[in-house]
């Protein structure tokens, strides 16, 4: 029997914790066939990213238009988009490609602080494909690339979805990591601006937490194509990326990345 379908449309990272190879490893954990669009390829490590090369447009759609019109899909996750061009074609992919609920993870910044998207991409992200999300994932620091609101708190987030919300997605899924204030749990925010989830989990003393976003948003991706409604996806994937955080362990000498099996290893 054909497993639930998922196509991710990333960035690569050559060292196998984030991008196109945690997407693919998170859905394999949660019992989906996922299937992949490079947009970019990097140069990187535990240390940082060290150089980026954006893929034609004409690949991209080659990609997308091969997997979509052959194999069909039931969710598509967007990452790293790095260009203006690039992330104008996957939003007209995306509309092209009615049914499929997109989970957009606005790719801005790596985990070491490197940019992965053009600022001159910002105002397609906003006005061309946060309005086909589904659910749109920014964590606090894309939140402010996005609105220009900077997030101290939970009042903060609230107005944070708010603003995500004004760009056209269903649901916005504001994640709480990078509050200030190292308090004991990790607080996200999921709302359509009706219902309002707050998420909370334990904050693991782990610097080891490359490809969370990335894993996050495959994880919805994940359950929103075996048909769970946007609250009970997101709870699961929160639950998915905690224990990959927990068990995040050490590779190289910088970050490392979550562990994307951790289920598998008990």
């Amino acid at each position: 029997m054909t497993p639930p379908l998922v196509l991710t449309v990333a960035g690569s990272d050559s060292g196998g914790g984030a991008g196109i190879q945690a997407d693919l490893k998170t859905m394999l954990a949660l019992g989906v066939h996922g299937m992949s669009v490079l947009t970019a390829v990097t140069a990187q490590n535990s240390q940082g990213v060290q150089g980026v090369w954006e893929l034609p447009v004409e690949a991209v759609r080659g990609q997308y238009r091969a997997v979509v019109d052959d194999i069909g899909v039931q969710a598509v996750k967007t990452g790293m988009l790095a260009s203006a061009a690039l992330v104008e074609a996957v939003a007209e992919l995306l509309a092209g490609t009615p049914g499929a609920p997109a989970v957009v993870d606005p790719v801005g910044v790596s985990k070491h602080g490197d940019p992965l998207l053009a600022e001159a991409a910002l105002d397609s992200v906003r006005t061309k494909l946060l309005p086909l999300a589904t659910v749109a994932t920014p964590n606090l620091d894309e939140v402010t690339q996005l609105t220009g609101l900077v997030v101290e708190d939970g009042t903060g987030m609230r107005r944070a979805a708010d603003a995500v919300l004004g760009y056209g997605p269903r649901w916005a899924l504001i994640k709480g990591g990078h509050l200030p204030g190292g308090a004991e749990e990790v607080v996200d925010l999921l709302t359509d601006g009706t219902e309002e989830h707050w998420l909370r989990a334990p904050r693991y003393d782990n610097r080891h937490t490359h490809g969370t976003g990335c894993t996050l948003a495959s994880a919805v991706a994940s359950g929103l194509a075996k048909g769970l409604e946007v609250p009970e996806a997101v709870r699961q994937a929160k639950e998915y990326v905690t224990g990959a955080i927990a068990a995040g362990f050490a590779l190289g000498s910088g970050i490392g990345p979550v562990d994307h099996g951790w289920r598998f290893r008990g």
